[in-house]
């Protein structure tokens, strides 16, 4: 079964479940805050995609940051930044098992299911 991870009040997170809901596949909502984000499995995703696809430098935690942190940024900075909060992880994770794909693009999705 396919895995989506993310946040539930995220609105990118909601239009991907709404286009997985109409086109009828199968997903199981992971939420970051609710259910926690194992450290084991942010490693494996960071080796398989490397941490600049996985870091949301476009949402509203990035942009808090203070400037000197995200001029500095690298990979164990961003790992840890990901560890503390996983909101600032790229939405959706979509999980099919075999890869994962972030981020939403309903053409993408399309040539996935």
């Amino acid at each position: 079964m396919v895995t989506i991870y993310g946040i539930k009040n995220c609105d990118t997170m909601k239009k991907a479940m709404r286009w997985l809901d109409e086109h009828g596949v199968e997903y199981r909502f992971h939420d970051y805050r609710k259910d926690g984000l194992d450290e084991k499995q942010l490693e494996a995703w960071e080796k398989e995609l490397g941490w600049e696809q996985l870091l949301n430098r476009r949402g509203m935690l990035w942009r808090k940051l203070p400037q000197e942190v995200r001029d500095s940024i690298d990979r164990d900075s961003a790992m840890r930044l990901m560890r503390e909060n996983p909101g600032i992880i790229k939405r959706p994770l979509l999980d099919l098992g075999e890869r994962r794909v972030p981020g939403f693009k309903p053409e993408d999705y399309a040539e996935l299911f």
